[in-house]
């Protein structure tokens, strides 16, 4: 039997939605030669990761590893596939292979971050196959919420790989290239050792349904309407978007785009052929000098994100318009879990205003991207692969998509962040465990989950914060009294003195028992007039703070 096998490798995007990353190796143990498909992020919340700009899979093991990886494919332009390539390339640094419309959106990021743009390679769709060292792999047009989605057929010497990406089964998707049934059996003719399966919608009973639906809905919304008319949608979901603008042309209004990511979307469309027929749009500044009843902004922020578009027109003016009494504003979308009280406040704000809402729970506004459970038999049906590994999900989901393969009779397993599979057999075996975790793009400088930042954060915003400064003699004599500085903390507390004038006295009278001994050691010293403040704002005010002592002395 041959010592080489085929490894699958998530580390990220397996037990979660977001931030996917997804390797796969061939060779020896230990001297894989390695792909990786996608490289997305995941988006922080003030509750867990306060401050921080954007969340990513921690690449460790990989940048070990660098010199076994032959490239990374992205299936899409979702963020959490796409997100995370600019700024792990200078880690990385192997080529970065996508379709035109996907590596036009790969290159703008790389630009951005002061990478080669050539980096990016832009492959055709299957047939057409890029061969990295023992993989063979070509992108397979599939349908998904965003223009030019791919599957991925990845070949290698143990056999046939199947990489479902993100995936509906839409036979009329409006922009990019509808789910062909035909084209998985023919893929699937040989066998397939394994398919890696969106499992995003697992849980939902019902067949999807067709983006081609919306269009005579959101038309009749459109044309009822008596105000002014915004609609927020995904920047990404260009046929959405389309819908949207279509719906309101033959309304007879004049549509505006507003948010940097949904021109950004519609440029790259038009720059890459995916989108050749959108309406016509006016700007900004043309449309506040039209009738009310006759505009249509097409806006991004359609997650309750607070500095987009749809965000700043709930707070009051954008760009030079204004939401009034009796517009209408749609929720073409659905709120990922997680986003509900950014979405719910814009909500509120808008209907303070007097702003109608209307949102996709009536189920004629909006479509999902992904495949129900129906849609994933389907898949299943025609691929009938040998294994059956869910990815694309939490863990809930996983689990429930990995029984669903096992009733129907295929290999499964429940699979997550750093479970290295081997693939090589009949049935996926762990092979070892890796230590995966996140991390943080936070300003300008990326940091580690463990580093202890972020936990700080969290600590001061929780428990306020206390600056003790106290100043010793070349004598290791106490000069004058400590002070405090305090933040986010109640001023006055059970003594009714103030908290700093409390804080001092305790503090003063921890310095004047203190002896020599500590007085002369900075870390006792610390230690202690810390104990002491924690203490001392406890008494008063039931909280313990964070503290942060300055010991100066006088040499």
């Amino acid at each position: 039997m041959s010592t080489e096998r085929l490894i699958y490798l998530p580390l990220g995007g397996a037990g979660e939605i977001g931030m996917n990353a997804y390797v796969y190796g061939y060779g020896k143990p230990g001297k894989e030669r390695l792909i990786l498909v996608d490289l997305g992020v995941a988006f922080p919340d003030m509750d867990s990761t306060p401050g921080v700009d954007l969340i990513m899979p921690d690449m460790t093991w990989l940048q070990e590893r660098a010199g076994q990886l032959e490239g990374i494919f992205i299936t899409h332009a979702h963020e959490d596939h796409i997100g995370g390539v600019a700024h792990m390339y200078g880690k990385l640094n192997v080529p970065i292979y996508a379709r035109a419309f996907t590596a036009n959106i790969a290159r703008r990021k790389m630009k951005e971050h002061g990478h080669p743009e050539e980096a990016v390679r832009t492959v055709s769709a299957w047939p057409e196959v890029t061969k990295l060292g023992p993989f063979s792999i070509g992108v397979v047009p599939i349908s998904h919420s965003v223009p030019e989605s791919g599957g991925l057929v990845i070949d290698t010497p143990a056999g046939r790989v199947l990489h479902s990406g993100d995936f509906k089964t839409d036979p009329t998707p409006i922009v990019g290239e509808p789910f062909d049934p035909a084209v998985w059996t023919e893929l699937s003719k040989g066998g397939v050792q394994a398919l890696m399966c969106d499992s995003t919608n697992v849980f939902s009973p019902n067949p999807g349904r067709s983006e081609l639906e919306l269009g005579p809905e959101i038309t009749k919304l459109v044309q009822d309407a008596k105000g002014m008319v915004v609609a927020t949608t995904f920047a990404s979901n260009v046929a959405r978007v389309k819908t949207l603008a279509e719906a309101g042309e033959r309304a007879g209004r004049s549509v505006v785009l507003l948010g940097r990511a949904m021109q950004r979307m519609i440029e790259a469309s038009v720059e890459t052929g995916v989108l050749t027929d959108f309406p016509s749009v006016v700007s900004p500044e043309e449309a506040t000098q039209m009738p009310r009843e006759n505009v249509m902004l097409l806006v991004t922020g359609s997650q309750g994100e607070r500095r987009a578009a749809s965000a700043q027109l709930a707070r009051g003016k954008y760009r030079g318009l204004q939401l009034k009494e009796g517009d209408l504003f749609l929720f073409s979308s659905k709120t990922i879990p997680g986003n509900e009280k950014g979405v719910i406040s814009i909500m509120n704000q808008l209907s303070e205003k007097g702003v109608d809402i209307v949102d996709d729970s009536s189920g004629l506004y909006h479509v999902s991207g992904h495949a129900n459970r129906p849609d994933l038999e389907t898949l299943h049906d025609l691929v009938k692969p040998k294994m059956l590994i869910p990815m694309h999900g939490e863990h809930r989901h996983l689990r429930e998509h990995s029984r669903l393969g096992i009733s129907k009779g295929m290999a499964s397993a429940v699979v997550v962040n750093g479970m290295m599979m081997d693939l090589t057999g009949d049935t996926p075996e762990v092979a070892e465990y890796v230590d995966t975790g996140r991390t943080y793009l936070d300003g300008s400088v990326k940091v580690g989950a463990m580093d202890g930042i972020v936990r700080d954060r969290i600590r001061m915003a929780l428990n306020g914060h206390v600056v003790v400064t106290v100043i010793l003699d070349e004598e290791d004599e106490p000069l004058g009294e400590p002070w405090c500085d305090i933040k986010g903390l109640a001023e006055t507390g059970r003594s009714k003195d103030g908290l700093v004038e409390t804080l001092e006295k305790d503090l003063n009278q921890f310095l004047t028992r203190s002896n020599k001994k500590t007085l002369r050691d900075d870390d006792k010293l610390e230690e202690g007039l810390r104990r002491v403040a924690r203490q001392s704002a406890n008494n008063e005010i039931g909280k313990k703070p964070e503290v942060t002592v300055v010991v100066s002395r006088m040499r």
